[in-house]
């Protein structure tokens, strides 16, 4: 099968596309035929190995555990091993697997879901690990509530589109946060009020929010908590900006550290494939509640292009890699 390679953490444009053996499927495993696979900022930190920390944590100290990179698919079962009882041949699935960006990618059975029959391979791939980070943001790390005024910093990109949604459909008043480009969209998926950041700091309005997802980074502790009512919760998703070594996580270590001191909660977030994540997000899609925002697509030759458009910082809503 063909598949995007790199033997070493290097920069995208050093992926390869080579033939290789397709994945041996075990006993608890399930063989995809990818139709499509999301790009989301993890893709990069895992094809250069940046922050130092990534590795430390088990992606590979001196190299990379996988050498297919890709995280999210979408597809049609191929195959599946004995002890599968959720899936069989023909199935069309969603989720997270070991390597999207090939033809063919192993998954174990309880980091997929069937597929919601009311969106495109395209449109489902694009959703979990960022609409992982936006529900679990919502709901495990701030609890959000009907009612409550949420501001989500980075409306418009990948996490962001699905965050203004979800916070929309557990009843809260959502102001999205984004570029003069992503205006639009940003209102269309649901937000109540939108802050164009190039003409307006969200800090200087009068309004205090009872929730604040802070997706975009680059802001410090204090500038965000002048927006924060006095009793609500902060919500670090994440940053791409900052060292090596760190990368933002250290923001992140600053607030868990803070918050036993002050009034409001800072909160962490470090989201987690899980199914019944998965099994809630693919509900909500089926029942219209959330949609999947594509900005472009790219084909598995363009992976390292796809990578380095995404990072750049202007998609509007996801960007996807079509196999």
């Amino acid at each position: 099968m063909k598949a995007m390679v790199r033997d070493t953490y290097r920069p995208p444009d050093g992926l390869e596309l080579i033939e290789i053996d397709k994945p041996v499927v075990g006993d608890d495993d399930v063989l995809v035929r990818v139709h499509a696979a999301g790009v989301d900022q993890g893709v990069w930190h895992l094809v250069t190995g940046l922050p130092y920390l990534l590795r430390i944590a088990g992606f590979g100290l001196r190299r990379p555990k996988n050498r297919v990179p890709g995280l999210d698919v979408a597809g049609r079962v191929e195959a599946v091993g004995r002890n599968v009882i959720r899936f069989q041949a023909g199935d069309e699935a969603f989720g997270t697997c070991e390597g999207s960006y090939a033809e063919y990618a192993r998954a174990r059975q309880d980091k997929l879901a069937p597929k919601p029959a009311n969106v495109t391979f395209e449109q489902a791939a694009a959703v979990p690990t960022s609409a992982f980070a936006a529900l679990q943001g919502l709901r495990r790390a701030a609890k959000v509530q009907a009612g409550q005024k949420v501001l989500v910093i980075g409306a418009g990109g990948g996490v962001g589109t699905f965050a203004v949604q979800l916070a929309k459909a557990f009843g809260a008043d959502v102001t999205g946060v984004c570029s003069t480009k992503k205006t639009d969209l940003v209102r269309s998926i649901g937000a109540d009020d939108v802050i164009d950041y190039t003409r307006e700091d969200f800090a200087d309005r009068p309004r205090r929010y009872d929730l604040i997802l802070d997706i975009a980074g680059g802001r410090s502790l204090s500038h965000l908590r002048r927006a924060l009512d006095p009793r609500g919760t902060l919500v670090i998703v994440g940053s791409e900006r900052g060292g090596r070594w760190a990368q933002g996580v250290d923001r992140a270590l600053r607030a868990a550290m803070l918050s036993p001191f002050v009034s409001q909660k800072l909160r962490m977030l470090v989201s987690t494939e899980n199914e019944e994540d998965l099994q809630l997000l693919g509900k909500l899609i089926e029942g219209g509640k959330i949609t999947p925002v594509l900005d472009r697509t790219f084909s598995l030759s363009e992976v390292p292009e796809a990578i380095e458009y995404l990072r750049g910082g202007h998609a509007c809503g996801k960007v996807v890699v079509t196999v």
